[in-house]
């Protein structure tokens, strides 16, 4: 893993990662024995049997997801360290000009493994979770229980390590200082993506840069945000505990439960971001990406039977809707008055697009510019 500053990219400590120094461990390139992939990840789920408190054992998560995949090829020449700084400084100079937006890179801006992007996650989604751990009263959750919880977060998690390219985190429900936040790039992602899609991984890498470098933008642009989602997030799992929300939140047309609401609020925010990214990096980018979105696109749409059906479980379906819905709006916003209109988004909570207003683009900016 390292660490890109404005001036180069040079290797840090990470929390996850000093671990693994620590032990002296080294993932090599290629691909690692299936069979002791399976037998870790069984390993660590039934170890995950015996009752105790929490609804998911954590750590048997992310030590039976890291079974699921393998970690992938970190080894970098120092020309490829300058290219991975200079894509990032080129994202944030560009983004900042196309928006109109002042803002910061985060301090740790990572090039990670799999296995490094699955430690930074499983403490995101430790966190997010941490209500349903308050439902847990005496005895501890049963160990067949827990074993599923524990085992359907690991496929979970295994999946999105395979697949995801990069992450802007903003370290939501984190006991840090507000101002922190996290920037990801999944090299052997990045890399395999690049060549399943016949592109050039330079090219492909720097896009991709712009991509996670416009979320940095958005959340600078919108102070608010974090706290925004924070509270619809805590208050839909919240709700979701209580036995009466869970069965309103089951039953067909059962709008204004507590955890709809607050999901649906979250899921029309998260379409705003995502789709505003989508613009704003096709905007801001210094090269040719015509080619590069529509092989993306269909990357998105595409895939094999088995891995359409993991789309389908984990809510991949949902994701492409919010990234297609969500640049059809600000595309629109921008073609008819322009970005800073459409950066207006951002100014205040109740700039936002209502649901109705996402197909209705003209409807927001009659509300709004």
């Amino acid at each position: 893993m390292v660490r890109s500053v404005p001036a180069s990219v040079v290797a840090v400590p990470h929390r996850s990662i000093r671990r693994v120094a620590a032990r002296g461990k080294v993932y090599p390139a290629g691909r690692l024995s299936l069979d002791m992939d399976i037998s870790r990840s069984v390993r660590a789920i039934a170890g995950a049997a015996a009752p105790a408190d929490g609804v998911i054992d954590w750590d048997a998560v992310a030590e039976a997801a890291k079974g699921g995949c393998e970690p992938g090829d970190l080894r970098m020449e120092p020309a490829e360290r300058a290219a991975i700084a200079d894509d990032v400084r080129a994202a944030r100079d560009g983004l900042r000009d196309a928006a109109g937006v002042e803002f910061d890179l985060p301090g740790s801006i990572e090039v990670q493994h799999r296995h490094h992007w699955v430690d930074a996650n499983v403490d995101t989604f430790r966190r997010v979770l941490r209500p349903l751990d308050d439902t847990v009263t005496g005895g501890g959750v049963p160990g067949v229980a827990r074993s599923l919880n524990t085992g359907t977060m690991a496929v979970t998690v295994a999946f999105l390590a395979r697949n995801v390219l990069g992450q802007y985190d903003p370290l939501l429900l984190a006991e840090a200082d507000p101002t922190d936040h996290g920037l990801y790039f999944v090299r052997p992602n990045i890399r395999e993506a690049a060549v399943e899609l016949d592109v050039g991984y330079p090219r492909f890498r720097r896009w991709i840069a712009f991509h996670e470098v416009a979320h940095a933008a958005e959340f600078a642009a919108a102070p608010w945000l974090p706290g925004y989602l924070e509270d619809r997030l805590e208050s839909g799992i919240a709700s979701m505990t209580d036995e009466s929300s869970l069965l309103e939140l089951a039953g067909p047309g059962r709008e204004g439960s507590a955890p709809i609401d607050s999901f649906a609020d979250l899921n029309t925010a998260m379409t705003a971001v995502e789709g505003y990214a989508e613009l704003l990096m096709d905007r801001a980018f210094d090269g040719e990406y015509d080619d590069l979105r529509a092989k993306l696109d269909a990357r998105r749409r595409g895939g094999d039977p088995i891995t359409n059906l993991f789309k389908r479980l984990l809510g991949f379906g949902m994701k492409r809707r919010q990234y297609e819905r969500g640049a059809a709006f600000f595309s629109a916003v921008a073609d008819r008055t322009d970005l800073r209109t459409a950066s207006l988004v951002w100014e205040r909570p109740e700039n936002l697009p209502s649901d109705a207003e996402l197909d209705d683009p003209d409807a927001w900016i009659r509300r709004v510019a």
